[in-house]
């Protein structure tokens, strides 16, 4: 899996995560995801498809998150958003568990779409 390492202000933490993007409403949702991971990682995805949808604070507020996933992805170069992460880094899905319970992925979509891939795989 590549995972973006991040410091969160809010939480004043720091922590593993997919890349993420706040999509244009006309926006396709999938060519949305291979750009911000393109840009955050430098790795372009190729032919993302739709992993799972979830509300992450469905009590709280309307929010909605779209969780893409690929098996192939081509490195392009440095991220053109270097100061999103620390580190980037491919990390093999069989250390999901561990790194969750370690607290060292907390973003709720981050540990749905890993936990999902870990125990059900991609299909």
């Amino acid at each position: 899996m590549l995972l973006l390492w991040r410091y969160r202000f809010i939480p004043d933490s720091w922590g593993w995560e997919l890349p993420s993007a706040i999509a244009d409403p006309a926006e396709d949702l999938a060519a949305a995801a291979a750009r911000q991971a393109l840009a955050e990682s430098g790795w372009e995805p190729i032919e993302p498809r739709l992993l799972l949808t979830l509300e992450p604070n469905r009590a709280l507020m309307d929010s909605v998150s779209h969780v893409y996933w690929t098996r192939h992805a081509i490195h392009r170069g440095p991220p053109a958003a270097d100061f999103e992460a620390e580190r980037i880094e491919w990390i093999s899905l069989s250390a999901v568990p561990a790194l969750i319970a370690d607290s060292q992925i907390r973003a709720a979509c981050t540990v749905a779409a890993l936990l999902l891939l870990y125990h059900a795989g991609p299909g």
